[in-house]
């Protein structure tokens, strides 16, 4: 199903409503980021914010219109994952966690898309791909916690009432902890299953490259205490992301 022409249409499908996601939320952020990543500044510098919100709605109209081509469920679905988007990007993410758990469940929502493709809804989702969903749900909510506390300055600024600033940084770390946590029992508790049943290479590969990277990211995020700690603690979220996307290819 990976190679089929349908498939292939429903990522780039997904990835032109992300693509949307990004340049609305870079609208709606353009003060906030002039703050926390003036490097960084596309809207409003390099791009007119006028032509960004034209740009946004064109590659959410054109997402949508392929997934509805698919399915009307996955149309709903995109439709409804291009609203919660925007959304996130006007309102949820100034709100303490809300906007974090919004983006951990589209993230974990793309883990189950190709279920609503025609030729795979008469057959269940494997039990793995529901583990797969919830991990990368848990490491969402981390990496966006972590970003709240590297963006506390430029939040802090504009109103925004992020976990950090309501919470403030210490009860913040322990609420991005108590979810690793539950990130590496899953790895622990699935890598164990794996050994019982003799799926050696993947056990392997879940212990070394994603259970050990855990075990130092929560390491970090005690000590972390500047900006610069904590950008680095969100690059660690994205190894370990792409570490668990490439042990797919195992499965």
């Amino acid at each position: 199903m990976l190679l089929a022409p349908r498939f292939g249409l429903l990522v780039l499908a997904a990835l032109l409503v992300a693509a949307a996601g990004y340049i609305i939320n870079d609208y709606y952020d353009v003060k906030i980021d002039a703050i926390n990543r003036p490097d960084r500044l596309v809207v409003g510098r390099l791009l007119r914010r006028r032509h960004a919100m034209l740009a946004h709605v064109l590659l959410s109209g054109l997402g949508v219109a392929l997934a509805v081509a698919l399915s009307w469920r996955l149309g709903a679905v995109t439709l409804g994952a291009a609203a919660l988007l925007w959304g996130y990007s006007a309102r949820f993410k100034r709100l303490a966690l809300v906007g974090n758990l919004s983006i951990a469940a589209l993230t974990a929502a793309l883990v189950l898309l190709p279920a609503l493709l025609p030729a795979a809804s008469g057959a269940g989702l494997p039990k793995a791909v529901w583990l797969y969903a919830l991990a990368a749900f848990l490491l969402t909510v981390v990496r966006e916690i972590v970003k709240d506390l590297e963006d506390m300055r430029g939040d802090a600024q504009h109103g925004c009432r992020t976990l950090p600033l309501v919470w403030g940084v210490v009860r913040s770390k322990w609420v991005a902890a108590f979810f690793l946590a539950c990130l590496l029992a899953l790895v622990l508790g699935a890598a164990g299953q794996l050994l019982a049943w003799g799926r050696w290479p993947l056990a392997a590969w879940l212990l070394v490259l994603v259970g050990l990277p855990l075990l130092e990211l929560a390491r970090r995020l005690r000590r972390a205490d500047r900006r610069r700690h904590f950008r680095q603690l969100s690059a660690w979220c994205k190894g370990i992301m792409l570490a668990g996307i490439l042990s797919m290819l195992l499965v």
